[in-house]
């Protein structure tokens, strides 16, 4: 059980690992590169059809969460099923769960299989975007967290006054 637990934080960890590589400039302080966007980088979307991750990359932009996920995957059920047991995930008797989150890691799992339209995609990442921004794994202040989030996916158009 504990070279499972180990390998998985081992793969999710080897994504941080390209980050550290630069492009062959590495004067920090070059007037000429402002850097690229935040947005584009923060996170990682592994496992993901290229429309999966188009998608997942526009409703997470459009939602601004307070707190990035620093990796989305998106997993065949069969792993899913897996990786939901490595992580003793809980779920209530008579639920079941199309994904969930991982604090400490700040990882987002999918089951690419599971998830019924890209509607549904935005309503339940913005729900586990509430975990990460609230910290808890608390359903209900999850929820708390990502009311705001899923207004924005309702009307993107809607310029945040603040």
């Amino acid at each position: 059980m504990r070279l499972r637990i180990s390998t998985v934080l081992f793969l999710l960890g080897i994504a941080q690992v390209g980050w550290g590589q630069t492009g062959g400039n590495s004067n920090l302080n070059s007037e000429e590169t402002s850097g690229p966007n935040p947005s584009a980088i923060s996170y990682t979307v592994l496992g993901a059809t290229p429309q999966q991750e188009a998608l997942v990359r526009a409703q997470i932009w459009v939602m601004k969460p307070a707190v990035l996920p620093l990796r989305i995957i998106f997993l065949p059920h069969w792993k899913y099923i897996d990786t939901a047991r490595i992580f003793r995930l809980h779920v209530p008797t008579g639920y079941t769960s199309a994904m969930f989150s991982h604090l400490p890691s700040r990882t987002v799992f999918i089951d690419a299989e599971r998830y019924v339209s890209d509607d549904s995609l935005g309503y339940w990442v913005a729900h586990e975007l509430g975990h990460l921004a609230s910290n808890s794994a608390s359903e209900s202040e999850a929820d708390k967290a990502a009311r705001e989030y899923r207004k924005r996916l309702k009307d993107p158009h809607k310029r945040d006054i603040h």
